[in-house]
């Protein structure tokens, strides 16, 4: 998605604008996209929401299936529009980014410029003829802020399932177009450890507010035929592990 990703600053952005756009084309190569347990109960009703393996931090990630094979997007018209009622945060958070910075703890906002929608001359301006950042800076700031926050507590939510030995490999099929295509690579909750929880066990979880996140997930599952329904006839082939891009 991110090609450029450089800090937002007055001396390098001042003149540049930011065009609102409906048109997620960008997007359309992307079969997986993160999501935080704070999405889990809207994205749901749309996508199977499954967890992936994180090799950088050696533990596991949510995130929503957009598509049955890697490079297809099943969400996106002919016209670039999200033929969907939720899109994932990070999705919508396009072209801005926090990353941490390396000489610190802390993060600083950054900005894709290598996106069509950064220009000189169509949107809301960066920054003021003072240089001073505008409501949209500070508006992307606080977005962001709010993302890093859910994205510890889904950290936080994963290893909860790992060390209490709740993910499971997934391995299922389903009829897409001709053809019966295998759905594997990533892992799900198993329901019957977390129903064979102690009380105490199960009181945690419920303590935690882990519960809505856990059921919503189970439910979302079911969003996997309606991707199998997506897909066209013509469409149909071998279908590959699901993997984290």
């Amino acid at each position: 998605m991110f090609e450029q990703v450089v800090p937002v600053s007055a001396e390098r952005h001042a003149g540049k604008k930011v065009r609102p756009s409906d048109d997620f084309r960008f997007a359309s190569g992307f079969h997986i996209a993160y999501v935080t347990t704070h999405e889990f109960a809207r994205a749901a009703s749309i996508y199977p929401v499954v967890f992936l393996e994180d090799k950088a931090s050696d533990g596991y990630r949510p995130v929503a299936l957009l598509g049955l094979e890697a490079g297809e997007n099943l969400f996106i018209d002919a016209q670039g529009k999200w033929a969907a009622s939720y899109i994932p945060a990070i999705i919508r958070r396009y072209p801005f980014a926090l990353v941490k910075a390396s000489d610190a703890d802390r993060f600083v906002v950054c900005v894709d410029e290598a996106s069509t929608l950064l220009n000189d001359s169509e949107g809301a301006a960066l920054f003021d003829e003072q240089g001073q950042p505008t409501q949209v800076i500070e508006n992307v700031k606080r977005y962001l802020g709010e993302l890093q926050q859910m994205d510890q507590i889904t950290g936080q939510f994963s290893r909860f399932l790992v060390e209490n030995n709740l993910l499971t490999p997934l391995n299922m099929k389903v009829n897409a177009g001709n053809q019966v295509r295998n759905i594997t690579g990533c892992y799900v909750i198993n329901e019957e450890r977390l129903n064979n929880f102690s009380d105490a066990k199960f009181l945690e979880v419920r303590q935690k507010g882990y519960l809505p996140a856990i059921y919503a997930h189970l439910i979302s599952l079911a969003q996997i035929e309606r991707l199998a329904g997506l897909k066209k006839p013509a469409e149909a082939a071998a279908v590959p592990a699901v993997t984290a891009s």
